[in-house]
């Protein structure tokens, strides 16, 4: 089965992944968590327009926004502040070591809002951090299937158990291509078009082949034959083969996989006795390069058949 999951990390995983500054930390910052990719910059919050607000991104106080406080007096900007703070934002992070002002730091201790700072200039610190944050919350779900690097495409193998996946990746592997992940698939949705898959923790760099048990593949064969995470590419459902089922033999028809709302192209091989899968799944990935380089092998192929036969399309 494949349940979709609803992510959220710890505050304190993103100060230490970006070295923040910690200029005020509530005393339950352990369990503060984020959950939201977006991030925001408050400058109409800190002019009293609430419409739209959502508490659950962090916050970035920018040049722009220093200034803005800076320009008020003490009175007015602790009120400015106050009223922002009692929406509760989930946390603030002040750029280009810009100065924290003591009206802040009295209405955090009064609200519980985490004051942060980061040297990094505002435009560069967001797009570090939301291209971090979608990663680690983007939408995922996990599937039973292996997931492979094989010429720098990423294929996940689909099938059913026993019917030669592992097997398939550990051949793979031993002809210089690399594993991510055997069993269990964790796959992200990391932006509208991209699926990321992973191993979870406890299984990563592992195999299990029947009659032999669990073996490390990092171990094995070096560190050169695992990868952390992949993007997915193509999905190869593997399928005992069935007398008299008519398999794809031309390529024309384009199957796909719906994946969190991305369409992954999809490809089923039939697995019988005598046949190689880890060299068609060599050849699936450099068709599928190809294809993504405006080149389908299938289409020309009809084209001069057509043309040989006389017929115009």
């Amino acid at each position: 089965m494949a349940n979709e999951e609803l992510n959220s990390i710890p505050l304190q995983e993103v100060i230490d992944h970006f070295h923040l500054e910690n200029i005020y930390l509530p005393d339950d910052i352990a369990d503060r968590t984020i959950t939201s990719r977006d991030v925001t910059r408050p400058g109409l919050p800190l002019t009293g327009f609430f419409d739209h607000f959502d508490a659950t991104r962090i916050a970035i106080i920018g040049n722009a926004e220093h200034q803005f406080l800076a320009a008020k007096d003490s009175d007015e900007r602790y009120r400015s502040i106050a009223e922002y703070f009692a929406h509760t934002p989930a946390a603030i992070i002040f750029s280009s070591s810009n100065s924290v002002f003591d009206e802040m730091i009295s209405a955090a201790k009064e609200y519980g809002i985490p004051i942060l700072r980061t040297d990094i200039h505002s435009s560069s610190f967001m797009a570090a951090l939301i291209g971090w944050l979608n990663v680690k919350l983007a939408p995922r779900i996990t599937r039973h299937g292996v997931l492979v690097e094989v010429y720098g495409e990423g294929i996940l193998i689909l099938g059913d158990s026993g019917v030669g996946k592992s097997e398939t990746a550990i051949e793979l592997v031993k002809r210089g291509h690399r594993l991510i992940a055997d069993d269990a698939v964790d796959i992200r949705k990391v932006s509208a078009t991209t699926l990321v898959g992973s191993a979870p923790d406890i299984i990563r760099h592992y195999v299990e082949l029947r009659g032999i048990g669990i073996i490390d593949v990092r171990r094995i064969f070096g560190m050169g034959a695992v990868k952390e995470t992949e993007k997915i590419d193509i999905i190869i459902n593997l399928e005992p083969w069935i007398q008299g089922k008519m398999y794809d033999r031309l390529g024309l028809d384009q199957e796909t996989t719906n994946i969190m709302g991305i369409e992954v192209p999809t490809t089923t091989i039939p697995v019988r006795p005598g046949r190689n899968l880890a060299i068609i799944m060599e050849i699936a990935a450099m068709n599928n390069r190809q294809k993504k380089m405006g080149y389908n092998t299938a289409e020309e192929f009809n084209k001069r058949l057509m043309s040989q036969m006389g017929i115009e399309e």
